[in-house]
């Protein structure tokens, strides 16, 4: 690991200081989302994140698809690597959308296991 010297608000400091052993991945995260919402193409992860972060119910987890945006993008990125592949621009966009994929995911499956054992 390297040592990294940042200049905070003193707010955001007091905020942090409990979690200074989380500091690696809440820069993590937050990097991914900044990625995230940089590519003009990765449209609807904001959206998906956002909407579990307000602690859905389960039955709304499991009704959760995708905008129309979103699947229309990830369909094109699947036409296009079954023709003539990706560039490395559009893979990396593609394992973002495979991440999604997975928060969504996770997200049903526990939803499912708590209506289950309701």
């Amino acid at each position: 690991m390297s040592p990294i010297t940042l200049d905070v608000p003193d707010e955001l400091a007091l905020r942090l200081r409990p979690l200074e052993g989380q500091l690696p991945r809440i820069l993590e995260l937050g990097l991914r989302e900044m990625n995230a919402t940089a590519q003009p193409g990765f449209v609807g992860a904001a959206q998906v994140i956002e909407f579990l972060a307000e602690l859905p119910t389960p039955d709304e987890i499991l009704a959760l698809r995708p905008s129309d945006a979103l699947q229309a993008r990830v369909n094109a990125l699947l036409d296009k690597s079954r023709a003539e592949g990706l560039t490395p621009e559009e893979e990396q966009e593609w394992e973002q959308y495979e991440y999604l994929e997975h928060l969504a995911r996770t997200a049903k499956a526990k939803a499912l296991l708590k209506l289950q054992t309701a």
